[in-house]
């Protein structure tokens, strides 16, 4: 008889689109073993994502132990009394502290070397190459643990199973105008996605009546210096809100509007975890495709044109192929 979990430790330690991508996996596995207690270890940054899920029983804050010795972070794995890790991110320091916590089951893949010699379960994935989205390939982890492992990419959005995030409590939502069709624009990246030029974005912006739509510009920080000039380019009717949300505010604010364009970044995929008009931008190329890394949502679709390349790999500022998707054809997609 397969051994059977009684808590399973999601270990996700990166970036807010990849740890969106990793809440069907927690509801599939709550879903198979409701008598199982799933918690997920992540950090200080995409807590306010993860305490979304109804479906995690507990979080674990890497970032209290990542800089401190190899002892206390064994200690730290220990007192969370898991018999179960799946190292959905793999990250070598955690592979080790979890096999000298004498976890019981540790789940990695065979890409990794070092899992040859922390982990006990090894599973062959390989995402660079994978045609699987990557909410298909966490869920594959952990296939020794399902009864079907198998779910349509459509189909996943079933499996968010999210609490209602608070209601923004912010100046900003007084901008916020239910006669029309509020929309964000979330031009920028962290460098994580191949980026729209602005001036697709500028015009978008003219081509969307005032009328019926109601824009916000969102970034962090560091976004809104990058922004700054451009901003002022903008049309009065256009509300600037970068940098004044804290991420809590933020995913309310993305649950208080109606859609959201950006490219293959976390707000995107926040946007259609809700629910929203997520609209995706993307490039033709591994591992950065649609097929790998499109929103998954209700509402969610996205844009690319199709062709192979790979011609822009080594530039990474550079990118025509997204800049050859047409300002109409976001509109079209926004009028669904």
């Amino acid at each position: 008889m397969p051994f059977q979990p009684k808590h399973i430790l999601i270990s996700r330690t990166d970036a807010i689109g990849d740890v969106v991508l990793s809440l069907p996996l927690v509801c599939v596995l709550k879903k198979e073993m409701p008598d199982c207690k799933i918690s997920f270890l992540g950090n200080s940054y995409t807590q306010p994502i993860i305490s979304l899920s109804k479906n995690v029983d507990e979080f674990y804050n890497w970032d209290d132990v990542k800089s401190k010795s190899a002892e206390e972070q064994k200690q730290f794995l220990q007192t969370i009394n898991a018999d179960c890790i799946l190292h959905v991110y793999p990250k070598k320091t955690i592979a080790k502290a979890a096999k000298r916590a004498k976890i019981n089951l540790r789940i990695g893949t065979k890409s990794r070397i070092y899992h040859w010699f922390t982990c006990n379960q090894l599973i062959s994935l390989h995402r660079k190459n994978s045609d699987l989205h990557e909410a298909q390939l966490n869920i594959s982890l952990a296939k020794n643990l399902l009864q079907n492992a198998n779910f349509e990419t459509e189909k996943l959005f079933e499996f968010y199973n999210l609490q209602s995030p608070k209601p923004l409590q912010h100046v900003v939502v007084k901008l916020i105008d239910h006669q029309k069709l509020n929309l964000i624009l979330h031009p920028k990246s962290k460098g994580s996605a191949r980026e729209w030029a602005l001036d697709k974005y500028l015009q978008l912006i003219e081509k969307l009546p005032a009328s019926h739509f109601n824009i916000f510009i969102s970034g962090n920080d560091a976004e809104k210096l990058l922004l700054n000039d451009w901003l002022k380019t903008l049309p009065n009717h256009v509300h600037d809100v970068t940098g004044k949300f804290t991420l809590p505010e933020f995913v309310s604010f993305i649950n208080e509007c109606d859609g959201l364009v950006a490219a293959s970044t976390g707000p995107l995929h926040i946007a259609s975890m809700l629910g929203k008009r997520a609209i995706g931008l993307y490039a033709p190329m591994r591992p950065i495709f649609p097929k790998r890394w499109k929103p998954i949502g209700e509402k969610a679709d996205y844009l690319v044109i199709e062709k192979d390349c790979n011609a822009c790999k080594k530039q990474p500022l550079i990118c025509s192929c997204i800049q050859q998707i047409e300002v109409n054809d976001v509109i079209e997609k926004l009028r669904l």
